[in-house]
C-alpha cells in the first residue's frame, strides 16, 4: 500500500511541475516553486492544486 501512495505522489509531483513549466512566468520563479513543491511533498501538492495553481501567474509577473 505504501508503494502505491509513493507512486501517486511522484506522478502528482511530475504533473504539477509540468503544469508549472507551461505557465508564462519567469524562470527563477518557476525554479523557486518547483523547489518548494519538492521540499514540502504532499502539503505542497495539496496547496498547489487547491489554491496556488490559479494564482501563480499573478504572483510571478514578468
Amino acid at each position: 500500500m505504501g508503494l502505491i501512495i509513493y507512486i501517486i505522489g511522484i506522478v502528482a509531483t511530475i504533473y504539477a511541475i509540468l503544469d508549472l513549466v507551461k505557465k508564462n512566468i519567469s524562470t527563477p520563479c518557476k525554479l523557486l516553486i518547483i523547489i518548494v513543491l519538492l521540499l514540502t511533498s504532499w502539503i505542497g501538492l495539496i496547496i498547489y492544486f487547491l489554491y496556488a495553481k490559479d494564482h501563480v501567474e499573478e504572483w510571478c509577473k514578468q
